[in-house]
């Protein structure tokens, strides 16, 4: 049987194409091969959609389910309706939301910590998710009037690292600071008008908490009031600054090799 867009299942499956929806379903959608294959291995999957055409490319994907999750035919307007992209995969996983709590995320000591303060461009949330899963950071902290992390666009662009490693909401960013002091975390503001440049801390072995603001604005000030330190990302060219997402990968990457390098003596 291939379903249509009248499909319940099918049209219970669009609703979690908006917020609201994914709020009152505690679902969201995950689209495309590597998305699909992230959530299949590391999330929790109640059905795959997929149009015959993206089955047979993605065959290496639909093993993964192992007869455990079910896989439902699609056709190609139905898979229009579920996606979020011009040109639709068709291939579309109903995953399970994966916020956890702020204790959650900051349990166990964590050593390295992405806090997004006011992000609210879903593409930039994503790239920044992936840019701390690649860097080895213990979660991600979505603080103050941020993005949903659930948005298509940015689960997108994270390329599934939304179900790589914990990631935490709360709306109060006073909260999430005293959280991540209290888990034995430094936060540091990355200010692009700091007086102290990231090439002379010497200090990024220590846990630390990075504080990355709004593209548009940057943190507020009083976060940065608040913060344990600011730092800023030197620029030796003539570009004015660096976008949120490139300035994210060069403090947390920071902080990780600083980490990771051996010592001597």
């Amino acid at each position: 049987m291939v379903f249509s867009h009248k499909t319940p299942r099918v049209v219970a499956a669009r609703k979690l194409t908006t917020r609201s929806g994914r709020e009152e379903a505690g679902r969201f959608l995950a689209e495309g091969a590597q998305a699909v294959r992230e959530a299949l291995g590391h999330g929790t999957v109640h059905e795959v959609f997929v149009t015959e055409a993206a089955a047979g490319r993605n065959a290496d994907v639909l093993a993964l389910a192992d007869g455990s999750v079910r896989v439902s035919m699609i056709d190609r307007r139905a898979a229009e309706l579920l996606s979020e992209t011009v040109t639709p995969q068709g291939l579309v996983a109903v995953c399970d939301t994966v916020t956890v709590s702020l204790e959650r995320a900051l349990a166990g000591g964590p050593g390295l910590v992405a806090v997004l303060v006011g992000v609210s461009d879903p593409g930039n949330a994503g790239t920044v998710i992936r840019v701390a899963d690649a860097a080895g950071a213990d979660a991600v902290v979505l603080a103050g009037d941020a993005v949903d992390v659930h948005n298509g666009k940015c689960v997108r662009a994270s390329t599934g690292s939304v179900f790589h490693l914990p990631l935490a909401r709360s709306r109060d960013v006073h909260a999430v600071l005293a959280a991540c002091q209290r888990a034995g975390l430094r936060t540091v503001a990355a200010d692009g008008s700091a007086d102290t440049s990231l090439e002379t801390a010497d200090w990024l072995t220590e846990p630390t908490a990075w504080l990355l603001g709004n593209e548009a604005h940057g943190l507020p000030e009083e976060t940065l009031g608040a913060a344990d330190r600011a730092l800023r990302v030197p620029l030796y060219g003539r570009a004015e600054s660096l976008n949120l997402a490139t300035a994210a990968a060069v403090c947390l990457y920071a902080s990780a090799m600083a980490r990771r390098r051996p010592t001597t003596g």
